[in-house]
């Protein structure tokens, strides 16, 4: 099995995203998620361009890592400056890693109208750069920045300038398509003649703008690239760049490439959704192999004809990348799939349950109202429990109030008061908030942490609002839907009224419920 060698630049390319930002502690946990996924090196960002990259690499020392080699990443030097005189290249020294990756203009055009150097020059930045770095003991990645759109312009030049840093030394040619403009076909025929004219390993790296950054990768893969450039959620500047959760499954499951080990395969939909979270990065559902749809089904045939043999929707097993087959629950579900959900739930039902129609006619009874459930998993599997008798209440609402004050004071607008009871207990408590929902789940949370701390564990991850019937204007039915999350996983919820508030607390008491009962079935 060919090995392929992996280089996430996701703290270094992925910060550059328009919105994306990380703190240093964000940039460690980071590191530590792909060091113990299995990828060799790890791009943590560009020592001479701002404080927060200079912290890291200082930090960065304490950390103790299983494989992953550290890249600190730079330019070649400065025109009219030596390497050892560049202050880049003296802040890639300071970093102390062992592998530096530095890029250098392949594309004619831009060494002449945007350096506004000539052509021989330019090469022998390129040239001296790594030399230099070579010469301090380092292992440098030539980025072979433009390489694409220089080839198509000046073949000659192009491979010159990645010629240029092989004589150096340099120890991987990375070619660029930085402009994203090109297609799989250009990417084999350049590819192919490039491992014809020079020696070094090739890497590939790519940018999404016509939507061709995954599949560059495979066709580059496929003509002799043994290091590809990735991101993790595909981020990057303007359209962004590879998919590593794309492209290691479709290179090891499909292809049959090395990428990390085979048990580290089986956390890859896990490791996906840690990213999200420490990157408050919003979740793509049709994201493959780690979206939550990527094994959703809706369709009662598609579900029926799954059930008997799973490859006929789906191309391969969801447990391959740690994902678990969703069951969507509609009216366009059907019975069958309906019951194959609830079964997850109470395993005991069958067709002729009696608790089996009382879900249909429910559900049927909710979904008119504008409840919608194959996007509120937890609702849903509250809705069984209660009518199979397999669920308690953890707490009653007694009251609540809500009150939105405009101006607001101190950024907050909104105060709940709130009455629960839990057991023999009754707990009164008031909380402020930036709007009522936010007000209500302080409340909340302070009137219920008391009988249940592990709330606190607890967040609310997203909160949307759907008007059901707009021509209703003021007085339409509204739903809302709130997706929480704890250390371990995440849940959506919903509810429906023609109050928001009442609404938002709907989902907002499924959403505690819901992590009271999973807390509980683990106990």
């Amino acid at each position: 099995m060919k090995e392929i060698i992996l280089y996430d630049a996701s703290l270094r390319e992925g910060a550059q995203e328009a919105g994306a930002s990380y703190t240093v502690e964000d940039k460690l946990r980071i590191l530590q998620m792909l060091d113990d996924l299995g990828v060799q090196y790890v791009e943590g960002g560009n020592p001479g361009s701002n404080p927060k990259d200079e912290a890291f690499f200082a930090r960065v020392r304490e950390i103790k890592r299983k494989q992953t080699r550290l890249v600190a990443f730079g330019s070649t030097c400065r025109a009219g400056a030596a390497p050892a005189e560049d202050a880049n290249v003296q802040a890639l020294l300071r970093a102390r890693t062992d592998t530096v990756a530095i890029f250098g203009k392949c594309w004619d055009f831009h060494a002449t109208e945007i350096l506004h150097i000539d052509l021989e020059q330019n090469l022998d930045l390129i040239h001296d750069t790594v030399r230099y770095l070579k010469q301090q003991g380092k292992e440098v990645i030539f980025d072979a920045e433009h390489f694409f759109d220089g080839y198509k312009n000046n073949p000659v030049y192009a491979v010159q300038a990645i010629q240029a840093a092989e004589q150096a030394g340099a120890d991987w040619l990375a070619l660029c398509d930085t402009n994203g403009a090109c297609f799989p076909h250009e990417v084999e025929a350049i590819v192919q003649s490039v491992r014809a004219q020079t020696h070094a390993p090739l890497g590939i790296h790519t940018h999404n703008d016509t939507g061709m950054a995954n599949a560059n990768v495979i066709a580059a893969v496929r003509e002799g690239a043994t290091m590809v450039q990735l991101t993790l959620n595909g981020i990057g500047e303007r359209c962004g760049n590879a998919n590593l959760w794309t492209c290691v499954p479709n290179l090891q499951l499909k292809l049959g490439y090395h990428c990390i080990p085979e048990a580290n395969m089986k956390r890859l939909y896990a490791c996906a959704h840690a990213f999200e979270d420490i990157a408050n990065y919003n979740h793509n559902p049709k994201e493959p192999y780690v979206g939550k749809n990527a094994f959703a089904h809706k369709a009662g045939m598609h579900i029926d004809a799954v059930k008997k043999a799973s490859k006929s929707f789906e191309h391969i097993p969801p447990e391959s990348v740690g994902a678990t087959r969703r069951v969507l629950v509609s009216e366009q579900a059907g019975r069958n799939a309906i019951l194959e959900r609830a079964r997850m739930i109470d395993p005991s039902l069958t067709k002729e349950s009696p608790q089996t129609q009382q879900i249909l006619d429910r559900m049927k009874e909710m979904e008119f109202e504008g409840y919608q459930f194959e996007q509120a998993d937890a609702s849903f599997e509250l809705l069984v429990r209660r009518i199979t008798g397999k669920y308690h209440p953890f707490f009653t609402l007694k009251d609540f109030r809500v009150v939105v004050e405009e101006p607001s004071p101190q950024g907050r607008n909104a105060y709940a008061m709130i009455e629960v009871e839990v057991g023999e207990e009754t707990e009164i408590t008031a909380a402020m908030g930036n709007g009522p929902v936010n007000a209500l789940d302080r409340a909340a949370r302070k009137a219920l942490e008391r009988f249940y701390p592990e709330l606190k564990q607890m967040y609310l991850s997203d909160y949307k609002v759907r008007v059901l019937d707009s021509e209703k204007t003021t007085s339409s039915v509204v739903r809302v839907v709130i997706e929480s999350r704890d250390t371990q996983e995440h849940w959506t919820t919903v509810g429906v009224s023609g109050d928001v508030i009442q609404a938002s607390w709907i989902a907002l008491v499924d959403s505690l419920e819901y992590k009271l009962l999973k807390d509980t079935k683990k106990a």
